[in-house]
C-alpha cells in the first residue's frame, strides 16, 4: 500500500486570520471547495483546477448553525481548538530559504531555525493563528550558501 499526504485540516473560529496566514506567509491560493454543510475554505498549492492541490482545508464554525459541521465531522469543544493536540507539527518541503526568511521578517513573523545535517535539511518552524506548528524544510545547502553570503557581506 502506498500512501501520500493529501491535505491537513484546521478547525477554527477565525477563518479570516487562518486564510490570511496561509495566503500571505506560504503563498497558498483560495480555490474551489465542495458545498459541505458548514463554512470553510480550501487553500491550494499550485493549480486550483485540481482538487489534489488543495493542501489546507480550513473548517469554519458557524456559531449560529453548528449542526452541519457536527453531523459531518463530529462535535469538538471550541476550547480544544488551539495547537495541534496530539499532532506536533505539519512539515512541508520548500525552496527559497533566503526569500522566505526575508518575507517572514517583513511580516514580523518569528520562526525557529534548526539544521539537521545528517539528512541535509534546514528547518523553519512557525505558528499559524490557531497555534498549529508549520515546519518548512529547505535543502541544508541553501543555509550554507546564505551563511557564506552573509559572512562575505560582513567582511
Amino acid at each position: 500500500m502506498a500512501l501520500a499526504l493529501n491535505h491537513f485540516s484546521i478547525r477554527t473560529t477565525d477563518m479570516d486570520a487562518t486564510r490570511v496566514f496561509y495566503e500571505t506567509v506560504l503563498g497558498l491560493t483560495v480555490g474551489p471547495r465542495p458545498p459541505f454543510p458548514f463554512p470553510g475554505i480550501w487553500l491550494y498549492s499550485g493549480d486550483t483546477g485540481s482538487w489534489a492541490n488543495a493542501m489546507v482545508h480550513v473548517i469554519g464554525i458557524d456559531k449560529n448553525d453548528p449542526e452541519g459541521l457536527k453531523r459531518y465531522l463530529g462535535d469538538r469543544d471550541v476550547s480544544s481548538l488551539h495547537g495541534g493536540g496530539a499532532v506536533d507539527h505539519i512539515a512541508l518541503f520548500a525552496q527559497g530559504l533566503e526569500t522566505m526568511l526575508t518575507h517572514l521578517k517583513k511580516l514580523g513573523i518569528a520562526c525557529r531555525e534548526r539544521t539537521v545535517p545528517q539528512i541535509g535539511l534546514h528547518q523553519l518552524f512557525l505558528d499559524d493563528p490557531s497555534g498549529v506548528v508549520i515546519e518548512l524544510n529547505y535543502p541544508a545547502q541553501e543555509k550554507t550558501e546564505l551563511d557564506a553570503k552573509q559572512a562575505k557581506a560582513a567582511a
